[in-house]
């Protein structure tokens, strides 16, 4: 695979990181792009990009609280959202479907995990349908059980990375 540049985004980033928002999630899940310009906007630090041959293929966002309940579907829009909070909440790690299976999700939340150990954040926190908890299982994200939150209608799981090793 050609060279692969994980960086911040910014606000260029906006139309691809929504078309491969809505390439890979149903319309009910899929964050809007109003959603994306806001993550990008107020929390640059929680927002990483993958790009190839100077396209943007991947992107992981988040915001930080110092909850430990991560269903409040307001958090998506970032309300309630505290910049200094111990936990970063994963609020989407997606790889366009045309460069899927190569490793980018990977090394993106490779990245993405030593930012966090490197802003001091205590914890990671995601919710995920069932067939990717192993994904996540493999960087050391353990299940604690399904989640509260019926976000697109669909069941999910909270996992949490403890960076506290």
């Amino acid at each position: 695979m050609k060279a692969l540049t994980i960086r911040h985004a910014d606000m260029d980033d906006l139309p691809a990181c929504h078309t491969i928002e809505a390439n890979c999630f149903p319309p009910a899940e899929a964050a809007w792009a109003s959603s994306l310009r806001n993550r990008i906007e107020l929390y640059p630090d929680g927002f990483l990009v993958a790009e190839l041959e100077g396209k943007v293929v991947a992107q992981v966002n988040a915001g930080a609280t110092d909850k430990d309940d991560i269903t409040d579907e307001d958090f998506k829009q970032l309300i309630g959202h505290d910049p200094e909070g111990r936990h970063l909440v994963i609020f989407s790690l997606s790889v366009h479907p045309n460069f899927q299976k190569r490793g980018i999700a990977r090394k993106l939340l490779t990245n993405f995990i030593e930012h966090a150990r490197d802003m001091g954040k205590s914890a990671i926190k995601l919710l995920c349908k069932e067939p990717l908890m192993a994904f996540y299982a493999r960087f050391g994200f353990t299940d604690d059980g399904l989640s509260s939150s019926t976000h697109g209608g669909v069941a999910w799981h909270a996992m949490t990375l403890d960076l506290q090793d």
